[in-house]
């Protein structure tokens, strides 16, 4: 998105998209993740603690995929505040370097950038932490391809 400021009616536009995205990915809500806030190509979302997401149980640490879908929520929420226009996304390649475990019985928060937007790719950088983004939990890189959709088998047929 460009440098342009966005006046009140778009800034509700985009956050209706983000809380749409988090109500249609069914894995999200199953999460239970919750969508803090989002911006022109940023997102910050919320993974609460949940024992059924525990990795280990004598530790109490949330497992690695939570954190991971956390992360991609996050990603793909900051694409969507980025672009102009809705359109479906799909994770290309999502790379998250794992820095320490989540501390027991604590919810993580992620926010994510979308920093550079192509014709058919969006660039994300993001981060899971507990207190500070200076003490990050994992950090991350991602790519996400833009205008995806779902064809049926014999439409593409020839």
């Amino acid at each position: 998105m460009s440098d342009e400021r966005l006046d009140a009616e778009d800034l509700n536009r985009l956050r209706e998209l983000g809380q749409r995205f988090m109500r249609a990915v069914p894995h999200n809500k199953a999460l239970g993740l919750e969508l803090r806030s989002v911006g022109e190509g940023r997102a910050e979302i919320f993974l609460p603690y949940d024992l059924r997401l525990v990795g280990n149980p004598e530790t109490g640490v949330l497992h690695g995929g939570a954190i991971s879908a956390l992360i991609d929520a996050c990603c793909g929420a900051a694409v969507f505040q980025a672009l102009r226009k809705p359109m479906a996304i799909a994770t290309l390649d999502l790379r998250i370097d794992y820095l320490k475990p989540a501390a027991p019985g604590r919810g993580v928060i992620a926010r994510a950038h979308c920093y550079k937007v192509t014709r058919h790719v969006a660039f994300v950088r993001g981060v899971a932490f507990l207190d500070s983004e200076d003490d990050p939990i994992a950090t991350s890189a991602g790519t996400f391809m833009l205008g995806t959709r779902t064809t049926s088998r014999t439409e593409g047929a020839a």
